[in-house]
């Protein structure tokens, strides 16, 4: 049985992804790490964690980047300079603290292109999962959850899961949901939460984890 290891989630917006990462941290009994990695980076890089927070999942605009340095410059240690509160090299302290946590101890890390510092960074028993669901479910988890009404909640599940496509383009040249990146593609139309927390656990038994 492997002694670490580490959960990587990436997921569409409605699709109850981050509860599903809380509560398999809880099963588990391994750390879940999702906002506390803009706390820690904050603090790694003495840039307020508001700024963090105003970038949070969001492309840059550095075309030259985009085009030809991203995929690479994504995972160089970060700057102290005159650059060092850019949106790219706030993405470094992240990936930085991303790798951190991921020697330290098995953990689960929501988001972030996590799946893309760690596979690049050679992490052992690392379990990538994409969390998603059709529309209709993604919607009413959103009215139920954010308390909104139909309209506003398909607004933010394109809004949001696009903002995520493009992040994620930026900085690791892949397409986000292009499922040959993860390990673990899981429906959650077709199953509620908690079932989907006990099907990751049986692919991680399959794949010789503790769980």
């Amino acid at each position: 049985m492997a002694d670490k290891y580490v959960i990587t989630i990436d997921r569409l917006y409605g699709s109850g992804g981050r509860i599903m990462g809380r509560r398999l941290s809880e099963k588990l009994g391994i750390p879940f790490y999702d906002e506390e990695i803009l706390k820690m980076a904050s603090e790694e890089s003495a840039v307020s964690e508001s700024l963090f927070r105003l970038n949070d999942e969001k492309a840059g605009t550095n075309l030259f980047f985009r085009a030809v340095g991203g995929l690479h410059s994504s995972l160089e240690e970060p700057s102290v300079d005159d650059d060092v509160a850019s949106p790219e090299n706030l993405f470094r302290f992240q990936a930085k603290m991303i790798r951190r946590v991921a020697a330290e101890q098995s953990c689960i890390i929501m988001g972030r292109c996590a799946d893309f510092v760690l596979e690049a960074a050679g992490t052992e028993n690392l379990v990538r999962l994409f969390v998603y669901a059709d529309i209709t479910t993604c919607i009413r988890r959103v009215i139920e959850v954010d308390g909104v009404d139909e309209k506003e909640a398909l607004r933010r599940v394109n809004r949001i899961s696009k903002q995520r496509r493009d992040y994620y383009k930026y900085y690791t040249g892949r397409d986000w949901e292009d499922m040959a990146n993860y390990d673990l593609p899981v429906n959650t139309s077709t199953l509620e939460l908690d079932p989907a927390v006990e099907l990751t656990r049986e692919y991680l038994r399959l794949r010789g984890i503790d769980a």
